[in-house]
């Protein structure tokens, strides 16, 4: 028999403190119309995006983040938007470790908090990163860090830049425009590119295992938005298999592209959503 959800690094987000849920600058996706140069690139950071009011962390989803008091005593009194970030492709235990009540001293020890905007703040995106440089530099915090800034030349190069970093396991890319003043909302000031799409889709059905997955779940049976309904089998662990997403819960999958009926081509599980 299948069995409900259980993967243990998501137990531990039970009793959140609620907290105001911030207005926060969000991306749009890349078009290659752009002029590159009018922008900075930096790595696309695999975390739990992080919000600090100059006394507290705050997640995207409006709950507070209990970190342990010496990792933010260094932080500065001003706002900040950053990634808390374990390292590339591991999204799951930092998620584990930044979601409990309790912080655990050894597991945050792993952990830094990578800025990459100043909310809020006056000037251009350049000025803001060269703030942020000062910042870091001025507060001497062995846990607060910049997200590596960078130009690119062209989009040729972009895309190079893109293949390099993804195949050592990063996300994707993100571009600023230079001369963007803060703002808040989804808008193409802030643009994101990967090699793949990702979006949601709501979890529906099961369809069972065959061979060596026999017993087990050989497809999780899913539906778009749009009302689409098609099976995801890639990406599936075997701990999944045995213990999968439960019924009416949300994942999050990659892909690229659509057939001519609609479905997502080439279909990936990527993680099961948490509104953390």
């Amino acid at each position: 028999m299948i069995k409900k959800l259980t993967l243990l690094c998501f137990i531990c987000c039970f009793h959140l403190t609620a907290a105001t849920k911030p207005d926060l600058l969000l991306a749009e996706v890349y078009n290659s119309n752009i002029d590159v140069q009018q922008y900075w690139v930096s790595e696309k950071l695999d975390g739990v995006r992080a919000y600090w009011d100059g006394k507290q962390l705050t997640s995207r989803g409006g709950n507070t983040i209990v970190a342990p008091e010496w990792f933010v005593a260094h932080f500065p009194p001003q706002k900040l938007d950053g990634e808390l970030w374990l390292g590339r492709n591991k999204f799951a235990d930092t998620l584990s470790i930044v979601s409990k009540h309790q912080p655990i001293d050894s597991e945050w020890q792993q952990i830094r908090y990578y800025i990459f905007e100043l909310p809020d703040a006056a000037g251009t995106f350049t000025e803001r990163v060269e703030a942020m440089q000062h910042l870091v530099q001025q507060h001497s915090s062995p846990y607060l860090m910049l997200v590596a800034q960078f130009r690119i030349a062209d989009h040729a190069t972009l895309l190079a830049k893109l293949s390099e970093l993804e195949s050592k396991g990063a996300e994707g890319l993100m571009l600023h425009q230079q001369d963007a003043l803060y703002k808040t909302g989804r808008h193409s000031d802030l643009l994101k590119l990967k090699s793949y799409q990702d979006t949601e889709a709501e979890v529906i059905g099961y369809r069972l295992g065959k061979g060596k997955y026999k017993g087990m779940v050989g497809a999780l049976i899913v539906k778009t938005a749009q009302g689409k309904e098609f099976a995801i089998g890639s990406g599936l662990t075997d701990a999944l298999r045995q213990e999968p997403p439960e019924i009416g819960s949300i994942i999050t999958y990659r892909y690229n592209g659509y057939t001519s009926n609609g479905i997502p081509r080439f279909a990936r599980f990527l993680r099961v959503r948490q509104d953390f």
